[in-house]
């Protein structure tokens, strides 16, 4: 992992080669390829579910935000587990449980629309979530090179997006035809097989800090990667300005199906289709991520994205027909793909070997922990003053944080040269 020569020696000679030669990387790329393509079944199958039961936005959002609490208290133990256990194990045992506990909606839908388990089965299935992409993003550092990580970052991220190309297309041919519970059985029989593809790939098991015990020294484990935060100047600014970035992002979704289904009067498909074409920009940004980077630099390149990401936002409400809707939403989510990427790559490469799951776990935490609330906030908002001037003020917001990035030490062309210079 990282610069380690130890580790890099322990490697097969094909890992060296690139991500794209590498077994155990396209292995793995499959599993998380098959992961994506449930996520995004349940990203509209859910939502979906609520609407039909209750035809209220602000229940979308409620469900959301519940989700969105539970990860990030999970997200406040999750780098300590990931940084102590096995992590093949971990990731197989997480999608495992998750396969279950989405079984259980549309077997128990069966007898009738059961709000009560949603909200039951989606917090602990974003709880084992957060565990898994915490995870998720320390071993892709054990299967590439340093200088290939954030073209690994953006393969992965491709083909999560053309996951999301398929997945809304599907669930919402899926849920126009057998409702949006068997959307959610899609779901967790893809987990499943992510679970087996898993089995078959060899993680270099970093050697993990000695075993925590009660008291202060759980204490100082859990704020680890709180402090390597704040002593790193480039990645104490990214967590601020994620954390206003996300209190506006999280219930864009919810605010976009209310958008279609409510003020543009459009089918269950025709959200799925929207949401499948909007995709298509998450794959172009992530395909562009490495060289757009390379070629501007790391600042450049977050501001840039968080700025089109805004104007994207800022358009969507206004949009009144279904056409201009999905390139806006193509344009927020490529955005999102390329900052996405660029952000988790710079942790992945400024930071230690040991420390990597409990700095991602709370960088996590830190600038996901308003998100719940803004969900909650923004759909509600919505509700009751319509999508448009919402959608609005909260684009504007997000060029305003992409312009503060610009007085902070995120709009460094470089910081991880500097950081190994350090």
């Amino acid at each position: 992992m990282s610069g380690d020569p130890e580790v890099r020696a322990k490697r097969p000679a094909q890992d060296r080669r690139g991500p794209g030669r590498s077994r155990d990387f396209r292995i793995f790329w499959a599993a998380q390829t098959l992961s994506f393509l449930g996520d995004s079944f349940a990203l509209i199958a859910l939502p979906l579910l609520v609407l039909e039961a209750t035809g209220s936005v602000a229940r979308m959002g409620l469900l959301t935000a519940v989700g969105g609490a539970a990860s990030v208290l999970a997200g406040v133990f999750a780098g300590v587990v990931v940084d102590r256990v096995d992590r093949r194990k971990l990731l197989i045992a997480c999608d495992l449980v998750r396969m279950v506990l989405y079984a259980l909606i549309p077997l128990l839908w069966l007898a009738g629309p059961r709000i009560w388990l949603l909200y039951a089965v989606l917090p602990v299935c974003e709880a084992v979530g957060m565990l898994f992409a915490v995870g998720y993003v320390t071993v892709v550092r054990q299967l590439v090179d340093p200088e290939r990580i954030t073209a690994a970052n953006g393969r992965l991220n491709a083909t999560a997006a053309a996951a999301g190309v398929a997945g809304p297309l599907g669930a919402g041919v899926v849920a126009a035809w057998a409702g949006p519970a068997a959307a959610v059985a899609v779901d967790a029989a893809s987990f499943g097989v992510s679970a087996l593809c898993l089995c078959f790939v060899r993680f270099g098991r970093a050697v993990p800090p000695e075993p925590a015990a009660a008291g202060r020294r759980l204490w100082r484990d859990l704020l680890a990667g709180v402090s390597f935060l704040r002593s790193h100047r480039v990645l104490r600014a990214l967590t601020v300005l994620l954390s206003l970035f996300s209190f506006l992002e999280l219930g864009l979704n919810d605010l976009l199906i209310y958008h279609l289904k409510h003020d543009l009067g459009q089918s269950d498909g025709t959200v799925g289709t929207v949401l499948a074409v909007g995709a298509f920009g998450s794959i172009t940004g992530a395909l562009l991520v490495a060289r757009i980077r390379r070629g501007l630099g790391f600042g450049p390149t977050w501001i840039g994205a968080v700025t089109v990401c805004g104007c994207a936002m800022a358009g969507i409400g206004w949009a009144r027909d279904v056409p201009a809707v999905a390139i806006l939403m193509a344009a927020f989510v490529g955005g999102g793909s390329i900052a996405g990427t660029c952000s988790m790559s710079l942790r992945q490469q400024v930071t230690p070997e040991h420390l990597l799951g409990r700095v991602t776990s709370a960088f996590w935490t830190i600038h996901y922990s308003a998100a719940p609330i803004g969900a909650a906030v923004v759909t509600w908002a919505a509700q009751h003053h319509g999508t448009a001037p919402v959608g609005a003020v909260a684009g504007a917001a997000c060029v305003g944080i992409a312009a503060l990035g610009l007085f902070t030490p995120v709009s460094a062309r470089h910081p991880e040269v500097a950081a190994e210079a350090a």
